[in-house]
């Protein structure tokens, strides 16, 4: 159950996908004045160290957020892909990409004073790792680190006080019913909250659940009376291929989907610009694309 460990795969291209659409959801919703409370329902240890032995082993991020940092020619980055390239920046001094911030402490450095951040984690050794960076950010009246089931300890934050939150779902799917464990929060948090913005992340992989878990969502949104927007990033084929010493090669990840009910107006026109350019600087072969779609 334990097995997932988020360091091999920080700032690869599922996380560039992921964590664009989050900024731009936040820069949004921090416009009002009124708090903003945001649940994320698998939090990871929060921190990442780029040059660890878990990230350079998988080297994931080389083919993620670090060919970003070398644009084509005449290349001028979208305005969502900068601002998320310039928070990570913010994590590392200068010229040195040594850190990655994995989804709770870009929220919470996005944050103001007055909102909220609940974040769930239940393996044990990322839980005591999350609240030891946690701490270092003293802001015990904003953060909480809960070891919960993100899944069923959102439901006791909803609705929150003032009535705006975000939950982030992106567990590992390590669990095949993690796609319809995801599916049945979405459906229990509408009905609790049904003007809260949730955004799912899904690997996109040869797996009937993964495939159907986008058309689920998008029948709930539909019932609900809910707008929706549905972005996929893939960078590679899905097929297995055959090396020289005729050894059956698995492609790793080669897409992967954020979904989001109640997303911010802005958040289409941000991404119809940034999803091209992901496309285009993370493809690994000729089958890279994109595609973006709303509803509601």
């Amino acid at each position: 159950m334990f097995s997932y460990r988020h360091a091999f795969h920080a700032g690869n291209h599922a996380d560039v996908l992921k964590h664009t659409v989050l900024i731009a959801m936040l820069h949004h919703l921090t416009q009002k004045e009124a708090a903003l409370t945001v649940l994320d329902t698998h939090a990871g240890a929060g921190l990442y160290r780029l040059d660890s032995e878990f990230a350079e082993t998988s080297g994931e991020a080389a083919d993620g957020i670090q060919r970003l940092l070398k644009p084509a020619d005449g290349m001028t980055l979208a305005p969502a892909l900068q601002d998320y390239l310039d928070l990570v920046a913010s994590f590392n001094n200068k010229g040195h990409w040594r850190v990655y911030p994995g989804s709770p402490f870009i929220i919470q450095r996005l944050l103001r004073g007055h909102d909220k951040l609940k974040l769930f984690e239940l393996h044990p050794t990322d839980t005591k790792t999350l609240m030891a960076n946690v701490a270092q950010l003293e802001a015990d009246r904003q953060v909480a680190v809960l070891r919960e089931d993100g899944f069923e300890g959102i439901r006791k934050f909803l609705p929150p006080p003032a009535r705006r939150a975000l939950v982030l779902c992106d567990p590992s799917y390590e669990l095949k019913n993690d796609y319809a464990r995801a599916a049945a929060m979405v459906t229990e948090a509408l009905k609790r909250f049904p003007t809260g913005t949730y955004a799912i992340w899904y690997p996109i992989i040869p797996r009937p659940e993964a495939h159907d878990l986008p058309r689920k969502l998008k029948t709930l949104a539909t019932k609900a009376g809910k707008s929706w927007l549905h972005a996929t990033l893939t960078v590679k084929s899905s097929k297995l291929t055959t090396d020289v010493l005729g050894e059956t090669k698995r492609p790793g990840l080669p897409a992967s989907g954020m979904f989001v009910i109640n997303p911010p107006h802005t958040l289409k026109p941000a991404l119809q610009a940034a999803l091209p350019q992901m496309a285009t600087l993370l493809a690994q072969d000729r089958h890279a694309a994109f595609t973006l779609d709303a509803g509601g």
